[in-house]
């Protein structure tokens, strides 16, 4: 924008810290400190987008939020809702690139899945996300979007945040990591730090950046094999980051924050559903004291999504191992005592559970 020969900034302000905004208020618009804290409270305390509706708000200052910020917010394609209460939304950003993100509701409080990016790089052999290929990281705004529509939708606050959507978070972590300050900040949305959880495929040096990270947030692992031979053959990602490295990040994390990690483990019939990998899994984790959370296969469709990339087939024909063999399993890991919960699925019937995102709605 142009105003009298000189180029104005358009600001996306939900990319805006709170730093940013004070800096924007008092230096650049010459307003009071306290303004900042106006404009963040109707964005994220009362989920006002709109800057006529900020009621309390100056017109001269309106005025300048008008002309020199912008709300970014995705379009909404479609939302579903499953039988056991979750909800899927397929968001459109202003690009065109889709994601999607899902509200988990529990018998206590609700959860907020959202994506990172759109599609993914990593091409692990049993997600959706990944056989759709990769688009673009988002933004910091459009990841904080995500959460403030879902709350907005909802009603009420959400209890906790999960980075477990589509893409891989610590790929994108300067925007995440901005997303989670955005979130956290007591002037913002002042959600607390341990109700955010940020799962990653294995990105090492990632790992190591969030175990330094000023925000104390939980780290969630996907491990999937206890062994690089067949963890590379799930999780491309294996070749560039072994699992020695992986272990040693997360000693790291644990030493560095005391915080417990989760470990999550897709169990796939014929694949890693072998009790016996239960006891190398024991072994290679040996005094991390993790929590594993133990996934049974969730169906992918194969078809592929908006990113303009071919499926990768690699993903078919993976099964859900029999409950018997889920069984034997989870009995390997009690007789370790290794603490674990078998994954309630959630969402299935409209495919929003693990590894079922694609960026589309069928």
């Amino acid at each position: 924008m142009e105003t009298d020969g000189a180029e104005t900034t358009l600001h996306d302000a939900l990319s805006l810290s709170y730093e940013e905004w004070r800096k924007l208020v008092v230096e650049d618009w010459k307003e009071p400190r306290f303004r900042a804290d106006q404009i963040c409270g109707w964005i994220y305390g009362k989920k006002v987008f709109d800057c006529h509706g900020m009621t309390n708000l100056s017109k001269t200052l309106r005025d300048k939020l008008i002309y020199e910020s912008r709300v970014k917010l995705p379009i909404q394609i479609k939302a579903l809702k499953s039988k056991d209460g979750t909800r899927k939304y397929l968001w459109q950003m202003e690009d065109g690139s889709r994601v999607e993100s899902v509200l988990l509701d529990h018998a206590n409080h609700t959860t907020a899945c959202i994506s990172s990016q759109v599609g993914c790089p990593l091409a692990c052999v049993f997600c959706a996300t990944g056989q759709g290929g990769y688009g673009r990281n988002l933004t910091a705004g459009e990841i904080v979007a995500q959460f403030l529509l879902m709350e907005q939708r909802l009603g009420r606050n959400i209890n906790n945040v999960v980075f477990m959507g589509m893409g891989e978070p610590l790929l994108n972590d300067a925007n995440v990591f901005k997303s989670i300050r955005i979130l956290n900040h007591p002037k913002m949305r002042d959600l607390g730090a341990r109700h955010v959880t940020v799962s990653t495929s294995g990105i090492v040096p990632g790992i190591r950046d969030l175990a330094d990270f000023e925000v104390p947030v939980r780290l969630s692992v996907s491990l999937h094999a206890p062994n690089d031979a067949l963890r590379s053959k799930l999780m491309p990602v294996n070749n560039q980051y072994s699992l020695v490295a992986l272990v040693e990040a997360m000693r790291y994390y644990k030493k560095r924050t005391g915080e417990r990690i989760t470990v999550e483990y897709v169990l796939v019939e014929g694949l890693n559903d072998d009790p016996q990998l239960a006891f190398e899994m024991a072994a290679l984790l040996d005094g991390l004291g993790v929590y594993v959370n133990v996934i049974p296969y969730n169906p992918v469709n194969n078809a592929p999504s908006n990113n303009n990339a071919p499926p990768n087939a690699s993903g078919s024909g993976l099964r859900r191992p029999s409950e018997a063999r889920i069984k034997a399993f989870c009995s390997a890991l009690t007789d370790l005592s290794i603490e674990f919960e078998v994954r309630r699925e959630k969402g299935t019937d409209i495919m929003a559970a693990c590894g079922q995102l694609a960026g589309q709605i069928i």
